[in-house]
């Protein structure tokens, strides 16, 4: 006997899985808008998607987009992860409204 109990086996811990939310779309076009920036990661394709990765610095998101094989008219959107800031095209068309109640609160208090 070496002195070392066989029944502890050195487990890797489980990895924290990013939540996962899919939407089915009926499109024409094969990349939807959603508000967000995606960059390609290197020069790979992933499932079809051009974009798969959110452009903010430290934001994990990974997006894929694909047309279902048996019902072309349908394109169906994976993320991976939640974003870690605001949606860019919300936050640009938020900024006048924001600015414009900022200085109403500062004139009129």
């Amino acid at each position: 006997m070496d002195g070392h109990d066989s029944s502890h086996h050195h487990t890797k811990k489980k990895a924290t899985k990013n939540p996962r939310f899919a939407f089915r779309t009926k499109s024409d076009e094969d990349i939807l808008d959603d508000g967000y920036r995606w960059r390609k990661y290197g020069q790979k394709s992933v499932k079809n998607s051009l974009y798969p990765r959110c452009t903010q610095h430290m934001c994990a998101v990974k997006k894929q987009v694909q047309r279902l094989s048996k019902e072309t008219s349908i394109v169906e959107t994976i993320y991976e992860g939640i974003h870690n800031h605001p949606c860019e095209e919300l936050m640009q068309t938020l900024t006048p409204l924001l600015r414009q109640m900022q200085f109403l609160s500062n004139h009129f208090t």
